[in-house]
């Protein structure tokens, strides 16, 4: 006969019942757990065919990035920062002693003909210009700061009615500058021009706030070209500081009703929105990554990103270097070539075919980009 403690469970029996039960409960919370969608090559990225560099420096100078249009005769204008070279450091005297420069080509595979310097000073630095056409009005912005050691960077504009000249500097400059207490306290730079569709102008920039190291993106809108730009009241419109993450070199424009940006990825945003745990202090600063592509229904609130272009070495081949600065080449209202600054090279950048880009192609990945 079978005595009562043939019923008592064992030790080993409780102890594999209570592990079955953790083992339960803990893959039920892994699978509560949400699964963030990977970041996807947006179809603007997937329309991008390789091109080559272009605008190598004179000896003793570094080219830096192109800002590409094309004027009434077809000719195609590119303006950019040249800076002494600082051996070693390389253009590390950027800061201090950039200028902006003119090219002439009569296409995109050149030769490119130096037709002079547009901006420069010994007590101020232009660099990284963005232009644009407004009716009549070419618009150049760019970033302006003095060379004195420590000032701050602001944010320069300048008219011309011809992109031959006469440039006349905004009587304002810097029209968008620091203000302590604001997204910007600490820095305004790398601007880029749209008109709305509202017929306002604004002014997207990289901002960063007292104290911080962090790259954001804010906004500026004026009723007229000269100013004034006011910041809005929701600045900065994109910011991943809460990741500990930053981005910068906007380029902005409005197409097909829509607002878009591209901006350089510095330090693997697409990684840590797709849910990837590398650590920070093992992420590389710069445009060593594939760059963003943001949308956006008014140009304030931005939907999460896609992929924007991909990396030089994935274009070309060869060891992987920082590419950044993106801008587009215009065509009669399309985007025909995407222009991008590389530091791994003798020359300003390389250009990348916009090969039928379709918008709305319903790839992109809606959502806040504050996830």
């Amino acid at each position: 006969m079978l005595g009562l403690d043939y019923l008592r469970p064992t030790r080993s029996f409780i102890y594999a019942v209570a592990m079955g039960l953790c083992l339960s409960v803990s893959m039920a919370v892994q699978a509560a757990e949400p699964v963030r969608p990977v970041i996807k090559a947006s179809s603007f990225s997937q329309s991008l065919v390789p091109g080559k560099y272009i605008l190598a420096a004179k000896e003793g100078w570094w080219n830096w990035g192109m800002a590409p249009i094309y004027d009434e005769a077809g000719k195609l204008h590119i303006f950019n920062s040249s800076i002494p070279y600082m051996g070693s450091k390389g253009m590390g005297h950027w800061s201090t002693k950039s200028i902006i420069n003119h090219y002439v080509a009569d296409s995109v595979e050149g030769p490119f003909n130096l037709i002079g310097t547009v901006f420069s000073s010994d007590s101020a630095t232009y660099h990284n210009p963005q232009i644009s056409k407004v009716g009549n009005i070419y618009v150049l912005v760019f970033l302006w700061k003095p060379s004195t050691r420590g000032s701050l960077q602001s944010i320069g504009m300048a008219t011309a009615k011809s992109l031959y000249g006469p440039w006349t500097e905004n009587p304002n400059n810097p029209i968008i500058k620091p203000v302590a207490g604001t997204s910007n306290a600490a820095h305004a730079s790398n601007p880029t021009f749209l008109v709305d569709r509202d017929g306002k102008f604004r002014i997207y920039y990289k901002s960063m706030s007292e104290g911080s190291r962090l790259r954001e993106i804010s906004v500026a809108i004026a009723d007229a070209i000269e100013g004034p730009y006011i910041d809005v009241p929701g600045n900065p419109l994109i910011s991943f500081k809460h990741l500990g993450r930053d981005i910068e070199d906007p380029y902005a424009f409005f197409y097909n009703d829509r607002y878009y940006m591209i901006l350089e990825d510095r330090m693997d945003v697409a990684g840590a929105l797709s849910g990837d745990s590398v650590p920070l202090q093992e992420i590389k600063h710069g445009g060593l990554r594939p760059g963003l592509l943001f949308e956006s229904n008014d140009g304030i609130h931005w939907d999460r990103p896609t992929l924007g272009y991909d990396t030089d070495a994935a274009y070309f081949g060869g060891e992987l270097s920082r590419s950044e600065r993106p801008h587009i080449l215009w065509k009669s209202g399309k985007p025909e070539y995407l222009f991008l600054a590389n530091h791994g090279s003798k020359e300003a950048g390389f250009y990348l075919k916009i090969n039928d880009w379709k918008t709305g192609s319903g790839e992109e990945l809606t959502g806040l980009a504050q996830d």
